[in-house]
Protein backbone atom coordinates (compact mmCIF):
# COMPACT_ATOMS: atom_id res chain seq x y z
CA UNK A 1 0.00 0.00 0.00
CA UNK A 2 1.42 3.39 -0.98
CA UNK A 3 0.94 6.26 1.45
CA UNK A 4 1.47 9.81 0.17
CA UNK A 5 2.49 12.43 2.70
CA UNK A 6 2.76 16.16 2.08
CA UNK A 7 5.22 16.90 4.88
CA UNK A 8 8.93 16.17 5.29
CA UNK A 9 8.17 13.19 7.55
CA UNK A 10 5.47 11.46 9.57
CA UNK A 11 5.97 9.71 12.89
CA UNK A 12 5.57 5.94 12.84
CA UNK A 13 2.55 5.85 15.16
CA UNK A 14 0.84 8.58 13.13
CA UNK A 15 1.52 6.65 9.92
CA UNK A 16 -0.21 3.57 11.29
CA UNK A 17 -3.25 5.66 12.22
CA UNK A 18 -3.22 7.59 8.92
CA UNK A 19 -3.10 4.36 6.91
CA UNK A 20 -6.02 2.88 8.85
CA UNK A 21 -3.98 0.00 10.29
CA UNK A 22 -4.65 1.17 13.84
CA UNK A 23 -7.75 2.79 15.26
CA UNK A 24 -6.02 5.00 17.83
CA UNK A 25 -2.67 6.14 19.11
CA UNK A 26 -2.89 3.52 21.85
CA UNK A 27 -3.42 0.77 19.25
CA UNK A 28 -0.47 2.04 17.22
CA UNK A 29 1.74 2.15 20.32
CA UNK A 30 0.80 -1.42 21.21
CA UNK A 31 1.60 -2.67 17.70
CA UNK A 32 4.96 -0.92 17.65
CA UNK A 33 6.01 -2.04 21.13
CA UNK A 34 5.01 -5.65 20.39
CA UNK A 35 7.77 -5.87 17.77
CA UNK A 36 5.62 -6.57 14.70
CA UNK A 37 6.61 -3.37 12.89
CA UNK A 38 9.76 -3.10 10.77
CA UNK A 39 11.14 0.02 9.10
CA UNK A 40 13.42 -0.54 6.12
CA UNK A 41 13.98 -4.16 7.16
CA UNK A 42 14.71 -3.59 10.86
CA UNK A 43 12.26 -4.09 13.74
CA UNK A 44 11.39 -0.72 15.22
CA UNK A 45 9.95 -0.15 18.70
CA UNK A 46 10.24 3.66 18.61
CA UNK A 47 6.77 5.04 17.97
CA UNK A 48 8.14 8.51 17.31
CA UNK A 49 10.52 7.35 14.58
CA UNK A 50 10.44 9.73 11.64
CA UNK A 51 9.28 8.06 8.46
CA UNK A 52 10.24 9.87 5.27
CA UNK A 53 9.35 9.39 1.61
CA UNK A 54 11.12 6.29 0.31
CA UNK A 55 10.89 4.43 3.63
CA UNK A 56 9.14 1.08 3.77
CA UNK A 57 7.17 -0.05 6.81
CA UNK A 58 6.29 -3.72 7.18
CA UNK A 59 3.62 -4.94 9.58
CA UNK A 60 3.22 -8.63 10.43
CA UNK A 61 -0.33 -9.30 11.65
CA UNK A 62 -1.88 -12.76 12.07
CA UNK A 63 0.17 -14.46 9.33
CA UNK A 64 -0.35 -11.50 7.02
CA UNK A 65 2.39 -9.13 5.89
CA UNK A 66 1.33 -5.56 5.15
CA UNK A 67 3.77 -3.25 3.42
CA UNK A 68 3.45 0.52 3.52
CA UNK A 69 5.60 2.53 1.14
CA UNK A 70 5.78 6.23 1.93
CA UNK A 71 5.83 8.59 -1.03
Amino acid sequence: MNIKITTEYIKLDQLLKFSGLSFSGADAKELILSGVVSVNGEICTMRGRKIRPGDEVLLELDDELITLTVE
